[in-house]
This record gives structure tokens, sequence and C-alpha cells, in this order.
């Protein structure tokens, strides 16, 4: 009882600790407890005041020459007391901020524009108050553009970055790829209709071409404004999986140095938010998940090797190795990486018009010692498929299968062509699959010729009516399944 008792005195301690962190009279902030601050531009030294009762839950604006500071206090904060950072219009649609405080994060906000005053807001709450040293930013319109701008000025104290309709500088666009290289997720919540909806799809260019997670949701005949979602959760479900999220294990088969970055899928999904009465369409890593990309360089390769790895291998390790790099709309792949298939590129030498085999076999010599399955499957869609038919006949006992989409069976390098030259995998029973559309221009010369031809296995699969574009299968999940029916 005694021990009980002694407990319970340290716990309003503790509690009177946290409330007393911040200096000044308190206000209420939707029901959370609120200090203000005035920073000065020129001195650079914060004092608190307290909000006046005509501003309400908003701010004021600040008199010249200082900077309004707020900070709202969680009822309990989270560990390692993390936090978010309002770019702009405090108290505009807070409903994520409020849901965030609910989980122990405590909001914070300082006038605009990002200069100085916000380096020493920043090292006020993370040197003298203990803060976590990763914000996450919450920016509306211009609060999108200043979040963008403090981040790609800051890439290592960043987060996550949730904007909505977002405004955006030419100097952050050109600087996104330092967020990417710091793997901060981002996710743009724009209007289908917005005048600056332009904003996020040229951040999405540059952010997913350096491999950085992007996630878009766009709602449906909604305009630049109502801001925000009213369902809370979407956007404090990221925030909070941003912080919770653990650093990847280097896997075994990397070398000393290599580059990690990200895959994923961009095939849009369409859904009605029953919450905000209206419909989504959304796409990125934070919506269909995400796969940990790695590339690297090996002794005798000219070019570099990627690895696309899997949540979980599948026993035996298979992996598909590849000529052309996947994409967000790869579909086959991305059902593979789901079944616990590896993806690898081959390296593409720079000096040379094609693929240098003998590197190719480097690299295939390299993965399976480190456990990956001695027999892949081979894959490219149109031109590509070309070379990786042409190392697989040069390695027919290396192999477990052929797979092509669109395929078209011309090698740069190769002595004999890949068409006149598939006697060495009939010989060696290798089963080959194509995936074509009717209409492409290539089925008639190359799939069907190839069927005439081989004296072994081949499976080809035509959707009616589709052209040499788009590449993507009708059918993603049956390919999967007669890929893996291959290393069985």
């Amino acid at each position: 009882m005694k021990n009980l008792f002694f407990l319970f005195l340290f716990s309003l301690v503790a509690m009177s600790v946290r409330a007393q962190s911040f200096t000044g009279e308190k206000t209420d902030w939707h029901g959370f407890d609120r200090y203000d601050f005035v920073m000065s531009e020129t001195t650079f030294q914060i004092k608190p005041i307290k909000a006046t009762q005509r501003e309400g839950a908003g701010v004021a604006g600040p008199e010249k020459g200082m900077r309004r500071c707020i900070v709202v206090v969680p009822k309990q904060a989270a560990e390692g007391n993390p936090w978010s950072w309002r770019g702009c219009y405090w108290d505009h649609q807070p409903q994520a901020e409020i849901e965030l405080l609910k989980r122990g994060f405590h909001i914070v906000y300082i006038t605009t524009d990002p200069d100085q005053t916000w380096e020493v807001w920043y090292n006020f709450l993370v040197n003298e108050h203990g803060f976590f040293p990763k914000p996450a930013f919450i920016g509306m319109s211009r609060g999108g553009a200043n979040s963008f701008t403090w981040g790609t000025e800051h890439p290592d104290k960043v987060l996550a970055i949730c904007a909505d309709n977002p405004g955006l500088s030419q100097k952050s666009l050109m600087g996104m790829d330092k967020l990417a290289r710091q793997d901060v997720p981002i996710l743009n919540i724009c209007g289908s209709i917005d005048p600056i909806l332009n904003n996020t799809y040229a951040i999405q260019g540059v952010y997913q071409g350096n491999g950085g997670r992007m996630s878009v949701l766009i709602k449906d005949g909604t305009a630049h404004h109502p801001h925000s979602l009213q369902d809370p959760n979407i956007i404090a479900d990221f925030v909070e999986q941003a912080y919770k999220e653990k650093p990847a294990e280097k896997p075994a088969f990397l070398p000393d140095k290599y580059k990690k970055s990200n895959f994923y899928s961009t095939d849009p999904i369409y859904s009605y938010a029953e919450y905000d009465k209206l419909w989504i369409t959304s796409w990125g890593p934070y919506f269909t998940g995400n796969y940990n990309k790695y590339m690297f360089s090996l002794e005798g390769v000219e070019g570099l090797v990627t690895v696309i790895a899997p949540e979980k291998p599948a026993a035996g390790n298979p992996w598909i190795f590849r000529c052309d790099q996947p994409d967000g709309n790869s579909a086959v792949d991305l059902g593979l990486l789901a079944r616990g298939f590896h993806i690898v590129v081959a390296p593409i030498a720079y000096n040379a018009d094609g693929p240098l085999f003998d590197q190719w076999s480097i690299a295939y010599n390299y993965l399976v010692s480190k456990g990956f399955a001695a027999h892949p499957v081979v894959a490219g869609r149109g031109g590509a498929t070309g070379e990786v038919y042409a190392w697989a006949i040069e390695n027919p006992d290396k192999i477990a299968g052929i797979y092509g989409e669109n395929p078209i069976l011309r090698s740069s390098l190769a002595k004999i062509q890949p068409l006149d030259n598939l006697k060495p995998l009939a010989e060696a029973k290798v089963p080959i699959l194509h995936a074509c559309g009717s209409l492409d221009p290539n089925l008639k010369t190359q799939t069907s010729e190839a069927k005439k031809r081989y004296a072994g296995k081949m499976t080809v699969i035509i959707d009616t009516g589709r052209g040499h574009y788009p590449i993507t299968p009708e059918n993603p999940k049956k390919l999967v399944e007669l890929i893996e029916k291959m290393i069985k």
C-alpha cells in the first residue's frame, strides 16, 4: 500500500513536470493546454505570452518584427515526445492535429515564412524541451509550400510531410531529392479541380524518380477548398506510422556499399470515403505498401545490380532476373514480390551497345552464393525480353523459365538472334510464358513465330483488344501463378 502511495505521488510529480515544461499562462485549444510565445525577429528572444480571449482557438497576426509561436500539449506525451508542425493557417481544419494530440503528439506553430526564426523555434523545442529531433509537417496551400521549403533545407530533421493542395517553389522542387535520400514519406491530399494540382504531379515525378515514398489522395470534384479530410485518421495514421517505423535491417545479400530506395505500386484505387461523403482516388506506398529497393556494384561489373526485396522471402529464395527496370505499373512484379520473390535487374554497361552477358553471370553467381535460388525466372518487357532470351540461351541450365510481356526477340550483342536460336532452350526443357495484346504489332512476327519454332513448352496469354501499350497484362494474378509453377 505504501509503495502504491509513493507511486501515486511520483505520477503527480511527473504530470506536474510535464505541465510546467512550458512557462507562461496556458489557454485551452480544443480541450488541450496551449502555450503561446512571441519571438523577436532580430534578437530571437522567445517570451511567453497569453493568447487573448478574442483569439479563441486561432491566433492574431504578430506585431511588426515579431513572430507568434504556439505549443499545444497532449494529456500524456507519447514516448520520445513526437510532434507535428503546422506549416501555416493555424487552427484551420485542425481535426488531424486534435487526433494526434489524443495519440500523444505535441502540436506546434510559428507564423510564416521559413527563415532563421524557424530554426530558432526548432532548437527551442528540441534542445530545451526534449522534443523528438524530427517533426512531422502538416501544411495546407501556403503551409505546404512552407513545409517543403523548410524540409528541403533541413532534410535530416523531417519525419514526414502531409501537404494539402500545396504551393511549391522551384527551389523546393529541385531539392526534393534531398528528402528522398532521407526516406521521408510524403502524403499529398488534393482536390481534383484544384488549380495548383500540377504542383503535386511535379513533386511526384521528381520524388518517385529519386526513389522517395510519395502517396497521393485526390478528392473527386473538390477544388482548393475545403482543405483536409473530415476523417482525421487518414492523416494521423500516416504521421504515427512514420514515427513508429523501424529502420530496415540490412539484408545478408548486400555488400558493404549500397544505395537504398523504394518500390511500390502507383496504380490508383477508387473508393468512397463514407466519413467525408466523397469519392477519392489514392495511390502510393501508404495505401498499397512498399518494398525496399537496393542498388550496388560488384567487382568486374560495369553498371549497378538492382534488387527489390519482398517483405518475407518465399521458401527457396526464388527470384526474377530482369533486363529492364520495373515501375509502379508492373503488376506482375508486384504480385511476385507479394508472393516472396526477389526482383533483380541485371547490370547494364554504360559503355556498350547492350548488356554484357559475362557481367550478368557475375551478378548471377554472386546472388546464388548469397542464398538465392540457383534457377531464377528471367523476364523482360518489349525489346528487353530479347536480351534475357539471349542470356538464357547461353545459360539454359541456370534458369527455371522465361517470361515476356509483348516481347521482341532481338538482342543487341548476341551473335545469333534469339528467334533463330531457340534449340538450346528446348533441349533444356525451359518453359516459356508470353503475355501479349492482340493488337500488339509485334505479336505475329515475334510471339506467334516463336510459338511455331519452339519445340518445348510455351504458353501464350493474349488480351483481346490490347496493343503494345499498356504493357501490363489484364490478369496479372494468373501470370503470377504460372510463373510460380515454373520454379516448382
